[in-house]
């Protein structure tokens, strides 16, 4: 049996305390409901569908003055990170932005199992990417039928 993963590690800068402890008490939240326990009624309704996709943790960063988060994950959560980022953002920083990358990994050799992402969020979009994605739009350029062969055999 082999063991997937999706890796990120990146830091999250936040402007202001204020910032970081909302980001850090609405993650505590996000994780207990992620463990099965109710939300609270202070949990943002854009939150709840990915709540169940809180694979990441995030710890503030040092010296104690320091606001940013350093945001990290082997479980993945992708598209709830992408959500958590776009609230922050909306809440404390409306006209900037967050990019960050993502990879698949497998405890075993799959050929499904490699690959990997990048993400920009701004408080109005998040525009996601994948490296099968490229590599699909790069090969199909290449590929494009010019005339019909007969296919060959190995």
């Amino acid at each position: 049996m082999a063991n997937y993963y999706t890796n990120c590690s990146f830091i999250l800068p936040l402007p202001t305390k204020e910032a970081q402890v909302y980001a850090l008490n609405l993650h505590s939240q996000a994780k207990a409901i992620y463990k099965g326990e109710e939300k609270s009624k202070k949990f943002p309704n854009s939150l709840v569908e990915v709540a169940e996709d809180w694979g990441f943790d995030i710890e503030p960063q040092y010296p104690a003055e320091n606001c940013d988060l350093w945001l990290h994950s082997k479980n993945g959560g992708v598209d709830a990170v992408c959500l958590f980022i776009q609230h922050l953002l909306r809440k404390f920083n409306p006209t900037g932005y967050i990019g960050f990358e993502w990879s698949h990994d497998c405890s075993n050799p799959r050929t499904d199992a490699y690959g990997g992402g990048a993400a920009v969020v701004t408080a109005k979009s998040i525009k996601t990417t994948s490296t099968g994605e490229w590599l699909h739009k790069r090969t199909a350029k290449l590929f494009q039928p010019q005339t019909q062969k007969e296919p060959t055999s190995c």
